[in-house]
């Protein structure tokens, strides 16, 4: 009897012992899937909207477009990073960007916090945008809402999205803080005064008969995330001359060479790069999202590398744009056209037209060192080389929905190739000297080694 009690006693205490340590799961921490674990297509899908809607908004080319993208594609960056486990946050990097903090507790889908994130900011950025834009943004986001509601719980649907909206928010609210980004497109010669930076022949100047007032003056101050003021200028063009031995004569020269006849009454290959005009065709400050949306289709990528590659283009060719855009009004360089026409051939004309206006010899109204595509496309090529690497060969498609491109051949191209061609472009256009494409290809890489700087992964 004795032995059966003290057995019954050690049975008791082991039993309580073995309650108090081994933990009584109740609330089992909730673990959301990883970010790789999804596929791509919610970003594939706000890029098509993205590009659509820039197609058509006034006053966004160049630099307000990219800043769009920078903003847009951080914001879905910092909102699923907690589901990137290579990756870091940016949280307090930047003077007055906050992210809300998430709840390491519970359940987040990562293609619904991107979904809302997008359609918090694309009408704040595109706050002029079309109601069919606005109709497009509507139903894109109920598209992707409707495919995730079905099969997760509600709790999860409505905090996904919550956190979405939350850090767009907070990203809004610092966006707004740069006095010369925001709403820059309602007013793109805002500040400047083309006449007090004028001193003479070689310098920049409003061109008969339009008399366009300067786009960007400014433009150059705006918010860079990875470079600093002493990386914002490119290096010295080359000096002014008239004599025909110069580096200057004989770079106009090479521009009236390649502005053959030929090239009269008809599309050429160049214009597939020219992105320039409102209503054609998306701007170039934003092709290379295009090119990168293609390659994501092509790659069968996963949502995380999505992710890191419209926030790492984002940034990279925003930072660009301003870059660019601080060393052309620096430098104040003309364009070639009037060049030509002071010293060489007065009834010289380009054969660059509007597609839009039917404008005849069209000149980007803003100077011309360092050539803004060829600046633009090669910071975002590097940008897509290092997401989908060097040797990734692509043709692009970007305007196979315009009439007069879709039947320009496209060839097959490594995204560094493919920069070149655009820098090459703007001399064949006759809108940029060798010099301008030349060292905006180099500048631009240079660029994107600043932003590869950051800290993006752990």
């Amino acid at each position: 009897m004795k032995n059966i009690y003290n057995l019954i006693t050690f049975l008791l205490i082991t039993g309580l012992f073995s309650c108090t340590h081994t933990p009584i799961i109740q609330n089992e921490q909730a673990k959301s899937k990883k970010v790789s674990e999804y596929p791509s297509d919610v970003i594939q899908d706000w890029n098509e909207v993205f590009l659509q809607i820039e197609k058509h908004a006034e006053g966004y080319r160049p630099g307000p477009a990219t800043r769009a993208l920078a903003y847009v594609g951080l914001s879905a960056y910092e909102g699923v990073v907690s589901g990137m486990p290579e990756y870091n946050s940016f949280d307090g990097r930047w003077e007055g960007f906050n992210i809300p903090k998430i709840d390491p507790n519970s359940e987040y889908n990562w293609p619904l916090v991107i979904n809302a994130s997008f359609e918090y900011l694309l009408p704040k950025f595109f706050s002029q945008a079309r109601p069919q834009d606005l109709a497009l943004i509507k139903s894109t986001y109920e598209k992707t809402n409707n495919i995730y509601l079905p099969i997760i719980d509600e709790d999860t649907y409505n905090r996904s999205l919550e956190r979405g909206r939350n850090v767009a928010e907070a990203v809004w609210n610092f966006a707004k803080s740069d006095p010369i980004g925001h709403e820059h497109h309602l007013n793109t010669s805002r500040n400047y005064d083309w006449q007090q930076a004028y001193k003479g022949d070689g310098d920049w100047k409003p061109l008969a008969p339009k008399f366009e007032l300067p786009v960007g003056g400014e433009w150059g101050k705006a918010r860079t995330f990875s470079l600093t003021d002493d990386k914002k200028l490119c290096l010295k063009p080359m000096p002014y001359s008239v004599e025909s031995n110069s580096d200057m004569f004989n770079s106009c020269k090479e521009v009236m060479i390649q502005q053959s006849p030929d090239f009269n009454n008809h599309i050429t290959p160049s214009e597939l790069w020219s992105d320039e005009f409102v209503g054609y065709t998306f701007s170039y400050g934003v092709r290379f999202l295009s090119i990168g949306n293609q390659a994501l289709k092509k790659d069968q990528s996963n949502l995380e590398k999505a992710v890191y590659m419209v926030a790492a283009l984002g940034v990279t060719s925003n930072d660009a744009s301003v870059a660019c855009w601080h060393s052309k009004y620096t430098y104040n360089k003309e364009r070639p056209l009037p060049y030509i026409q002071r010293n060489i051939d007065k009834y010289w004309e380009l054969y660059y037209v509007n597609p839009v206006t039917h404008e005849n010899s069209y000149v980007p109204p803003y100077p011309s060192y360092p050539s803004g595509h060829a600046t633009m496309a090669a910071a975002a090529a590097m940008v897509l080389s290092n997401v989908f690497g060097a040797e990734f060969k692509l043709e692009d498609n970007s305007h196979l929905d315009v009439e007069a491109l879709k039947d320009i051949p496209r060839l097959l191209m490594t995204f560094d190739e493919m920069s070149a061609e655009v820098a090459w472009s703007r001399v064949a256009l006759g809108v940029n000297l060798r010099g301008d494409s030349e060292e905006g290809h180099r500048f631009g890489k240079e660029i994107y080694s600043s932003v590869r700087q950051l800290p993006w992964k752990k």
